[in-house]
């Protein structure tokens, strides 16, 4: 059984579950907010940027290739940080991820358009999805996937067949929920993009910076709790082997 004194909030299923629904929804809708601002420019979904990026270098479109190439990139330093983020930040790994992705949602607003081979306007908004990957994790200290749903959709498949042959996965039974909130999320998203056009992007930045505030309180009243107890913290997707890097401060 899992030490529960190397979790970080939230550690418990019973809180941990709602963080990710909610964090699915988030990305959903920031997704699809993207899709209609960015000439349908996933800001998430890096399957669909990697097979337009294959038709770009196909078609021997450059500036589309240097497009699809960039935002991977992005996003995959994204994942690179919100990791190393995660690690030092220890039991407030939640809290200060999504100020963080709050900030990057608000401050592309900001950032000059660019050109369409380098959309500099995306790149908060795609820097801010993959560092959400690092945001949680499940019982094993895998990290949920919040942003895609390839592979919920796929481990649902499998864990139904599993649920036929003997006995699915524990994790089988968020995957149809994930899904479920990425898609309203992505619903949302489309209708937000309608009435409010790029400022939409507000709209995640905000419910980000709420659910900040509102990890920071649970992390500070269910200290020292099963939900939230000490402060060290496994990295996410490390070997189980791998020692925690944010240690207990000296008293």
């Amino acid at each position: 059984m899992a030490d529960e004194t190397n979790k970080a909030f939230p550690a418990s299923p019973v809180t941990r579950v709602p963080f990710a629904l909610m964090l699915a929804g988030l990305a959903g809708t920031a997704d699809s907010i993207g899709f209609l601002e960015f000439s349908q420019l996933f800001m998430s979904f890096m399957s669909g940027n990697t097979t337009r990026f294959g038709v770009a270098v196909s078609s021997y479109d450059w500036g589309g290739t240097t497009r699809f190439a960039s935002v991977i990139a992005i996003f995959c330093f994204g994942a690179f940080l919100g990791t190393l983020i995660a690690a030092w930040s220890g039991r407030w790994r939640l809290s200060v991820l999504l100020i963080i992705q709050a900030i990057l949602f608000a401050i592309g607003l900001y950032v000059p358009f660019g050109t369409d081979a380098f959309p500099l306007h995306a790149y908060p908004i795609v820097l801010a999805l993959g560092i959400q990957n690092a945001t949680l994790q499940d019982e094993a200290g895998r990290s949920l996937a919040l942003t895609y749903v390839t592979g919920t959709v796929v481990r649902f498949g499998a864990g139904v067949a599993n649920i036929l042959l003997h006995k699915p996965a524990p994790s089988f039974w968020i995957q149809a929920p994930l899904w479920g909130a990425l898609s309203t999320g992505a619903v949302l998203g489309g209708f937000l993009h309608h009435w409010f056009d790029e400022k939409a992007f507000l709209f995640p930045a905000g419910f980000a910076a709420l659910l900040a505030v509102v990890s920071l309180v649970l992390s500070i009243v269910l200290k020292d709790t099963p939900y939230v107890s000490g402060w060290a913290a496994p990295q996410p997707d490390a070997h189980p082997e791998a020692k925690p890097t944010a240690t207990v401060p000296a008293s």
